[in-house]
């Protein structure tokens, strides 16, 4: 029932310095802004999902709401918006498996650089039964248009989310049999722990279990984005020239890949580029 991520939220302190540091980090330019019910958000579209930023405007409990979450954090990763292809059937689905989805709503955004207006139907899961990562259900009513290109070797999409857990086989059980999404590999070695690669359209949500002594065995974590890229050498330099602080470009775990990471202007989110290899012609 799931097609897709729709989007990633990620909470920001400021959102004009946030708007910034993403259209250097993705070259690309917003594709949608908006204000309104204690926030301020900026979406950047890229070919396989949204990333919006989201930042506390005024003083409302939405507001004050995002303020703790943030925690005193430039940003962090705040929740999951999956793409639906029937909103009627996923809640169903959602109800059955025990994820107890709130009553579907419907909604509607204005561009505030435009007056474009998007119009979708969204649902959420409890919290406290996705082992503390929230979780929205979306079907839109129309596309949202896409980030254009700024410059050269812009991102282009995202290749996975990563989600850190503490135990494997409750999270492989809320992605895999509750939420349908196609358990593609699960691979464990001793120094980096237990990878499971979920996919999700065009993109993988990877749960990643690293024990940690203390660690929450009942609550995941939104840990970070691996952005896909066509030439990693040429974005490499693209961000050098721009300022950002960049780790040379080493192979992926996975063969045929060429990853980096950037270590700065991403909000203080993890952030992982990757280039994979074109597939030989058969």
């Amino acid at each position: 029932m799931i097609t897709g991520l729709d989007h990633i939220v990620a909470l920001v302190q400021d959102i004009g310095a946030a708007k910034a540091a993403y259209q250097t980090l993705l070259g690309r330019a917003p594709a949608w802004q908006n204000s309104g019910e204690g926030a301020d958000r900026v979406l950047f579209t890229l070919a396989n999902m949204t990333i919006e930023l989201m930042a506390p405007s005024g003083f409302s409990v939405a507001a004050d709401r995002i303020r703790a979450l943030l925690d005193d954090r430039e940003g962090v990763l705040a929740s999951l918006c999956f793409r639906v292809a029937d909103m009627g059937k996923m809640h169903r689905r959602l109800d059955r498996v025990a994820l107890k989805p709130e009553p579907v709503a419907e909604v509607e955004s204005s561009n505030s650089e435009t007056s474009a207006v998007l119009h979708w139907k969204r649902t959420r899961a409890a919290t406290e039964l996705t082992r503390g990562v929230r979780m929205f259900f979306l079907e839109l009513a129309e596309e949202r248009p896409k980030s254009a290109a700024t410059g050269v070797a812009p991102i282009d999409a995202l290749d996975h989310v990563v989600i850190t857990t503490e135990d494997s086989d409750r999270a492989a059980a809320l992605y895999g049999a509750r939420l349908g999404l196609d358990l593609a590999l699960d691979r464990s070695h001793q120094d980096w722990g237990q990878l499971m690669f979920f996919r999700c359209g065009d993109l993988v949500v990877e749960v990643v279990r690293r024990p940690v002594a203390g660690g929450d065995s009942k609550h995941d974590s939104l840990w970070g984005l691996s952005w896909r890229v066509a030439d990693i050498d040429a974005t490499r330099a693209r961000l050098l020239a721009a300022g950002l602080d960049v780790t040379d470009v080493r192979n992926g775990r996975k063969p045929g890949t060429r990853i980096m990471t950037v270590r700065n202007g991403t909000c203080g989110i993890q952030t992982v580029l990757l280039e994979r290899s074109p597939k030989p012609v058969e």
